[in-house]
C-alpha cells in the first residue's frame, strides 16, 4: 500500500496538489476538535484552568505539527498563521465555561466553533500575526537617549 501512495504521489503530483486547500480545511476542524478534548481532559483530571488551556493549545498544535515535521515543511504553528492562537482561544471558552458551571456538552461545541471559525478565517482571508520589521531593531531606551 505504502509503495503505491508513493508512486502515486512521485508521478501525480499535480493530482495530489489538489488537495492542499481541503486539508487545510479538515486541519482546522482537528485543531479544534483536539484542543477542546486535550482541555476536557485536563479539566478532568483536575489540572488548573491556566495549565488546561495550555495543554487543551499543546493537544491541538501536536497532531498537525508532527504533520508538517512528518512532510518535511516548516510547522504551522511556527509560521506566523492564527494557528496556536485559535486553539488556546476554543481551550480558553472550554475552560471558562467549566468555571462557570456551564454544561461540558455545549463548552465543547463554542470553543471548537471558535477555534474552528478563526482558523477558517485565517486560512480565507490570510490572517496572520504580526511580525518585527527587519532591519528596526530598537538600539537604545528612551531613558538612555541624550538630553538636549
Amino acid at each position: 500500500m505504502s509503495i503505491l501512495a508513493g508512486w502515486l504521489v512521485f508521478y501525480g503530483h499535480r493530482w495530489v496538489q489538489r488537495f492542499d486547500q481541503p486539508v487545510l480545511w479538515l486541519d482546522a476542524v482537528g485543531l479544534a476538535f483536539f484542543a477542546v478534548a486535550g482541555a476536557q481532559k485536563a479539566l478532568t483530571y483536575g489540572l488548573d484552568p491556566i495549565a488546561a488551556a495550555l495543554l487543551g493549545m499543546l493537544t491541538g498544535v501536536g497532531g498537525g505539527m508532527l504533520r508538517d515535521v512528518l512532510v518535511r515543511e516548516i510547522p504551522t504553528v511556527l509560521r506566523s498563521d492564527f494557528y496556536a492562537l485559535a486553539a488556546l482561544a476554543g481551550a480558553g471558552i472550554v475552560v471558562a465555561a467549566n468555571a462557570f458551571g456551564l454544561p461540558a456538552g455545549a463548552a465543547a461545541l463554542a470553543g471548537g466553533l471558535l477555534c474552528f471559525f478563526l482558523r477558517a478565517m485565517a486560512i480565507h482571508y490570510g490572517w496572520h500575526l504580526p511580525r518585527a520589521l527587519r532591519g528596526h531593531a530598537v538600539t537604545e531606551r528612551p531613558s538612555q537617549r541624550p538630553r538636549r
